[in-house]
């Protein structure tokens, strides 16, 4: 009598704990849509908050800082940045380096300063990518000696944080002569390339006496490599190439500089590359190179621009094929303006050719074959007036966006990039 009493409590017991689970399990999953909706919202409306505001978000709670830090979120970031790209102005002088953000019409927002660096005047910016800008002591144009530059110094920047790291020495030298970096697949790898004259009882006092006897002789230059995975240099020798100096542009995963002609030290007469791993190679040029010649990133394509002073033409090549150096000429247009000296520095941004003379500031659109001209000096006259500086400018453009730098036990830096970046300096 008793078991026949308790089995049908047992079975309406068992009944409602399965129909309680259910019910359970239903609201769980619904409330974790509800909560995955939320963070989709969250995640889309922080992406396109300024980088110095997404810093301090970070702080905020543990799942905001998953939610910047997640790889989505630097790709949805980079997507919103690619579409409200801002600028930068880095004028370099003897004078402390102040880069000024601009906006799309050439307004002046904002004035940068980069910690440790006010006290030392003769920076050049050398090349830029994801987020990271890399700065020597060395300038085209400057009063002080080449023997007071030998002692390289680089940096490596991030002007949306203000953090800048400064690499370790390498190896001793007589003579400085080109730097360049190249970057890995992934945000924040990334390898400087140093080329250097070192002393030795088989050389002579220096490479300038040698070349003053035999112009047409190059002596080769040694390399020093530095890897931000080690965080140190290594040395691998001579190499049978020197660049004409740090003026390169990164494409494709290479680095590229100029080398100088046989007959003419000032003007290009082929091109050296060099990837991450480490592979060299040289490739020619089309004929016609003027010393007011620059190689940039033309859509994901490495270009030759090459300006003619005193023709006012400016022509625009691609190159099609490496392993055979073969270049198709883009483009050819009359400069339509007068009175142009000296074309010092020029970058190509979303296919449209930026462009610095001595006086002016200029956007070439070669798909329409329009030019016009910027009055980008006008707010910058108090400091930098274009005409007292006619060959020591230089455009950084970089869509800004954080980059993340982390702080080792020991106090050195270590840069490490949180979201990918398109940037572009004006050589």
């Amino acid at each position: 009598m008793d078991k026949a009493i308790d089995m049908p409590i047992q079975r309406r017991k068992c009944k409602h704990i399965g129909r309680t689970k259910s019910k359970h399990t239903r609201r769980s999953k619904g409330n974790w849509n509800e909560v995955q909706f939320t963070i989709d919202i969250v995640t889309n409306i922080l992406s396109r908050i300024p980088v110095q505001g997404l810093l301090l978000f970070k702080t905020v709670s543990k799942l905001w800082n998953g939610l910047i830090s997640s790889s989505n979120f630097k790709k949805l970031q980079l997507t919103w940045s690619r579409d409200n790209p801002m600028y930068i102005l880095y004028p370099y002088t003897d004078a402390k380096p102040k880069m000024y953000v601009l906006d799309e019409y050439g307004d002046v927002d904002e004035m940068i300063t980069l910690p440790g660096c006010e006290n030392v005047s003769d920076l050049s910016m050398i090349c830029s990518y994801d987020g990271l800008v890399c700065f020597i002591n060395y300038l085209p144009v400057s009063n002080k000696s080449e023997k007071n530059l030998t002692e390289l110094e680089i940096r490596m920047c991030n002007p949306a944080t203000r953090e800048v790291l400064l690499l370790p020495k390498s190896s001793p030298s007589v003579k400085q002569l080109a730097v360049g970096v190249a970057f890995g697949p992934e945000t924040g790898c990334y390898k400087v390339f140093r080329f250097f004259l070192s002393k030795s009882e088989s050389e002579p006092e220096s490479d300038s006496e040698a070349e003053a006897e035999s112009p047409n002789i190059c002596i080769e230059s040694e390399c020093d490599i530095y890897s931000s995975a080690t965080g140190t240099w290594r040395g691998i020798g001579r190499v049978p190439h020197r660049p004409m100096g740090s003026n390169h542009v990164y494409v494709d995963g290479k680095v590229y500089w100029f080398v100088a002609s046989k007959n003419n030290r000032d003007v290009a007469g082929s091109i050296l590359s060099v990837d991450m791993e480490e592979n060299f190679s040289t490739m020619s040029l089309p004929d016609f190179v003027t010393e007011h010649s620059f190689l940039v990133d033309f859509d994901g394509c490495l270009s030759l621009v090459v300006v003619y002073d005193e023709d006012l033409i400016i022509n625009i090549w691609d190159l099609t094929d490496s392993n055979e150096s073969e270049w198709d000429l883009k483009c050819s247009d009359a400069i339509p303006y007068t009175g142009i000296e000296c074309t010092d520095s020029l970058t190509v941004i979303r296919g449209e050719v930026f462009l610095i003379t001595t006086n002016y500031f200029f956007i070439f659109y070669p798909k329409e074959n329009i030019w016009r001209k910027l009055a980008l000096g006008d707010e910058l006259e108090v400091e930098f007036p274009v005409g007292d500086i006619p060959q020591s400018k230089e455009i950084l453009v970089l869509k800004l966006t954080i980059v993340e730098v982390n702080h080792q036990l020991d106090g050195e830096l270590q840069a490490c990039p949180l979201w990918s970046v398109d940037v572009r300096v004006l050589r």
